[in-house]
């Protein structure tokens, strides 16, 4: 049933009402408009939103449940190129340990779904969207290189462990960097993306 007009909650409101969520919502909000400093996207605030739903039904199930392990199940469930027989594992293992994993993806929210229950239901005013959109192409090029840096270090321990790589303790770095071609300075391609370009074309 569509929430609009129903009088009933949002999507977001119960399920953080559902999961014990209390005071997410002004945390999205505060985010969002950058009240206590950078601003987060609307993705971002979906995946962290998702992350915390998929967190709270794991640590009930398993009180030791670690953020990492956390990361982790969220990164498999929701990558659309993540192989389909890690996938399976995944949800076999949280199956295992009393998590109903289908009824969690279908807590899940979109960052449509985020910006309707802040902007019409905690009547938020929307950032500009300039600033939005630099923050979304910043963390589109920040999750690729994670994604990248995972795949990495999934394929170097696999190689290891089946003798084809020497067994060390290697270590994955992903930094992807811009160079200005007018100055020479080399920046983080995030850190470019925040200062709003280089520099040395303001001095």
């Amino acid at each position: 049933m569509d929430d609009a007009g129903s009088g009933s909650t949002s999507k977001v409101d119960r399920t953080m009402d559902e999961y014990g969520l209390d005071g997410f919502g002004a945390e999205l909000e505060a985010a969002w408009t950058g009240e206590d400093g950078d601003r987060t996207s609307l993705r971002s605030l979906a995946e962290e939103f998702n992350r915390t739903v998929l967190g709270v039904a794991m640590r009930e199930a398993d009180g030791s449940t670690s953020r990492s392990d956390v990361d982790s199940a969220h990164r498999t469930l929701t990558d659309d190129d993540a192989p389909r027989s890690e996938v399976l594992r995944t949800r076999r293992e949280l199956e295992r340990s009393g998590v109903d994993v289908d009824a969690v993806l279908d807590d899940f929210v979109s960052h449509q779904t985020i910006h309707t229950y802040l902007t019409r239901d905690r009547g938020v005013r929307p950032p500009d969207e300039d600033v939005d959109r630099i923050d979304e192409r910043r963390e589109t090029i920040e999750r690729l290189a994670g994604r990248t840096e995972a795949v990495t270090e999934s394929a170097v321990e696999s190689l290891a462990d089946a003798g084809r790589l020497a067994d060390r303790p290697y270590e994955v770095f992903v930094d992807v960097r811009v160079t200005c071609g007018a100055c020479g300075t080399d920046y983080r391609a995030g850190e470019l993306l925040r200062r709003g370009g280089c520099g040395c074309a303001v001095e």
